[in-house]
């Protein structure tokens, strides 16, 4: 398995680096990683765009959710069984969402190990194919001063931050609960607030151990992913646009 993992994923990612580690003037190993990031999130782009899309469907129905736990505070099966209808007839799939974000992990844990044997300049290289030129070790400064194979706290509060507004640019709105089921939807929305700052300060706290190039290699991502969700809120689908249009003139 580990091998299958390393000839899948760690050695493609690893010798990607190693290729725009060469190419990239002065050999600046942040900005090969952040060619990389770039590069791993266009082809992953069909799948974020489609966790985006459902992440934000799952955001635009949630005043209906809402109402439909608070029609059936006292009845979870006949709740659940509403809630089910409700996706079926927006076509809405609540896990679809979660399936890119798991394609995406095992990639994460490959971009790390790169990070962590690459920029320590061990055996790493070895793996580097034989139509590369292989450099000695990587040098892990970047813009001349800062060292990307060490831990560094202000790369970590920055992508906090990103983290945060990207979270946060997902997070629903909901007006004060005065109606019976009250009681579950103060807890969900006290849950949904505490992701919002949980996230954020995940990453501060792994950024504070883990290699400031894989700090860079999130922020790149997140910044990304955060651009990619704004363009999606920005502009609807067609039909969407169109049903909205229709809505208005009728009004």
């Amino acid at each position: 398995m580990a091998q299958l993992f390393h000839l899948i994923f760690y050695q493609p990612i690893l010798n990607l680096l190693v290729f725009f580690y060469n190419i990239i003037p002065g050999n600046d190993i942040g900005v090969a990683i952040v060619v990389l990031t770039a590069l791993i999130r266009l082809l992953s782009y069909p799948l974020n765009q489609q966790s985006i899309k459902s992440q934000k469907a799952l955001r635009d129905l949630q005043p209906k959710i809402d109402e439909l736990k608070r029609k059936y505070a006292d009845n979870k099966q006949e709740q659940g069984r509403a809630m089910m209808e409700l996706y079926k007839t927006e076509k809405v799939n609540p896990f679809s969402s979660c399936l890119p974000l798991l394609i995406q992990f095992p990639f994460l844990i490959a971009v790390y190990y790169v990070f962590r044997d690459g920029l320590a300049g061990n055996k790493a290289l070895d793996l580097v194919y034989s139509f590369l030129a292989k450099p000695e070790s990587l040098n892990p400064i970047t813009l001349g001063f800062f060292d990307l194979s060490k831990p560094s706290i202000i790369l970590a509060v920055i992508a906090g931050v990103a983290q945060f507004w990207q979270v946060k640019m997902m997070s629903v709105q909901r007006p004060p609960q005065k109606l019976a089921g009250a009681k579950d939807e103060d807890m969900m929305a006290i849950m949904n607030k505490q992701m919002i700052y949980f996230m954020p300060i995940l990453t501060v706290f792994f950024g504070f151990t883990f290699p400031a190039g894989l700090m860079l290699y999130w922020l790149v991502t997140t910044l990304l992913t955060g651009l990619q969700q704004l363009y999606i809120f920005k502009n609807p689908p067609i039909n969407e646009s169109a049903t909205n249009n229709t809505n208005t003139s009728n009004h």
